[in-house]
């Protein structure tokens, strides 16, 4: 806009030309105009200096491979013995056109719940202190981790009382075996007889997994030397 003004006030004049710029909206002052006619139009000190701390940062970044945001890339510039603040490594960083890499959010999908779903009742209720002993209420959930190879599902059983998890199964896909394989590993290691498990939404989670599941050991059928550890039914609910 000043190279407009210079090119042009011979014929209009400078301040009328400023005049109609401030009309339409292109707020320069006057004494911007004439701050840069008595230095000769070229750039300023201040703006020499950031050309070329913004060229070393630029170079700086290069050296360690392109990867470095605000913040580590002030810090080298510090070890690099340049006198420069966070704000202004910032500044210059968008001078040069130059940013740090980001760490993508990925996600997947677990879970679609159907409002329109009949619901089993919630036996929990977040009451997490009510349990007096172990193995009176198991919970259960899975979840996904993001690994360099891809996504990965993950099952657990957790006791409550003691906040133990019994058991937990990890696998590259969402399938009825993740989680029913965690939960017959936690009855194993439980030695738990006529166990009764009850599921809500990783039924809809996981393939032809049925809603309910209950379980019938023989008495016979526990290990020897292990006291019969039967007791109550042991609900399974979730609560998001």
């Amino acid at each position: 806009m000043i190279d407009y003004i210079r090119e042009h006030r011979e014929r209009f004049g400078a301040r009328p030309i400023l005049t109609v710029l401030n009309e339409h909206g292109i707020g320069v002052a006057p004494s911007t105009y004439y701050a840069h006619q008595s230095r000769g139009f070229g750039p300023s000190e201040r703006d020499l200096e950031d050309a070329y701390a913004a060229n070393e940062l630029f170079d700086l970044w290069k050296r360690n491979r392109r990867l470095y945001g605000r913040r580590k890339l002030w810090k080298a510039a510090l070890r690099a013995g340049m006198v420069v603040g966070r704000d202004q490594v910032e500044r210059l960083m968008r001078l040069a056109g130059i940013s740090g890499i980001r760490r993508g959010k990925r996600r997947t999908v677990t879970t679609v719940s159907d409002p329109k779903a009949a619901r089993h009742p919630d036996h929990v209720g977040r009451r997490w202190s009510w349990p007096t002993r172990p193995d009176q209420w198991w919970v259960a959930d899975f979840t996904y981790v993001w690994t360099l190879a891809g996504f990965c599902y993950v099952s657990f059983i957790t006791d409550v009382f003691s906040r133990r998890i019994l058991r937990w199964r990890v696998m590259t896909s969402k399938t009825t075996t993740l989680v029913l394989s965690a939960l017959e590993q936690s009855l194993f290691t439980r030695r738990r007889t006529n166990l009764g498990v009850h599921h809500d939404r990783v039924a809809a989670s996981t393939d032809n997994s049925p809603s309910t599941r209950r379980w019938h050991s023989p008495r016979n059928s526990r290990t020897p030397g292990l006291p019969d550890r039967s007791g109550p039914s042991v609900t399974r609910s979730i609560t998001r």
